[in-house]
């Protein structure tokens, strides 16, 4: 059995995020997602909805962490990918892995959901009981 450590939520409008892609294109994509979670996100029909998706699942996991986005801390720290089943999964990299390391955290869960305007997200950390 595990202990919750955190959770967190985030709730991000589309066109927010959209009009993010319109202005900076390339480099606002590249600096906030990996290569793994553009190809995902391009690969579907509604790709605003799917970056903003992960948009709030990045800020969602930051919350749970209680950590913010402190120095050392990249957006591409957080990877969210997708299970073969659709179910999506978080990857940590980078300055945040020793944070996670440290918080005793061993296992992240994120559920995703969205539509045409909003994307909502929630993130569990969980880690070893302590009783």
């Amino acid at each position: 059995m595990s202990d919750v450590i955190g959770i967190g939520t985030d709730i991000t409008e589309c066109l927010r995020i959209a009009k993010m892609i319109d202005r900076h294109a390339d480099l606002f994509i590249s600096r906030v997602y990996t290569p793994r979670e553009i190809h995902y996100c391009q690969t579907r029909k509604q790709s605003t909805e799917h970056f903003t998706g992960r948009w709030a699942a990045k800020e969602a996991v930051l919350k749970a962490l209680g950590t913010g986005w402190r120095r050392g801390i990249a957006w591409r720290d957080i990877e969210v990918l997708n299970e073969p089943d659709g179910r999506p999964i978080v990857h940590i990299h980078g300055g945040l892995k020793r944070i996670v390391e440290q918080l005793g955290i061993t296992r992240l869960q994120v559920s995703i959901s969205h539509c045409h305007t909003h994307a909502i997200a929630m993130a569990i950390a969980t880690g070893p009981n302590k009783d």
